[in-house]
């Protein structure tokens, strides 16, 4: 799975709804997929939202812990014209086979256009459902 940067940034605080998301993450109940442009992603926007202290410790959990999977990218589809830089997501994704990407991002929609590569994407409401009835 690749979780998109917003939905992240919405599962880490314990008043967030989506709170489960991240306490699925540590528990170990789903694959965490990212490539170095996404940690890099990841640790910029944290730390521009939550202050360095908690973007250093999700930075570090998400690389010690053994359900996250890093990839290095080669090949680049730029299936997303709409917003480039989301097309980090979509290479992590197919680059691992990963069964979706959760993320709120309207710019993913044209995924469901594309015959191949076949990249399911997922809302962070239907994700939480998910892990919550998989549990």
């Amino acid at each position: 799975m690749v979780l998109d940067t917003n939905c992240l940034l919405m599962s880490l605080s314990r008043r967030s709804r989506y709170y489960a998301v991240w306490q699925s993450l540590k528990r170990g109940d789903y694959v965490l997929c990212y490539s170095n442009e996404i940690l890099a992603e990841y640790e910029e926007i944290l730390t521009q939202k939550m202050g360095a202290a908690i973007a250093s410790n999700v930075i570090s959990a998400i690389l010690n812990l053994p359900n996250t999977k890093q990839v290095q990218i080669y090949f680049h589809l730029q299936l997303i014209e709409a917003d480039p830089d989301d097309n980090k997501f979509v290479d992590c994704a197919f680059k691992t086979n990963a069964r979706f990407i959760v993320t709120q991002d309207h710019h993913y929609d044209i995924l469901r256009t594309v015959d191949y590569p076949q990249i399911d994407v997922i809302g962070i409401d239907d994700f939480l459902k998910l892990i919550v009835n998989e549990r």
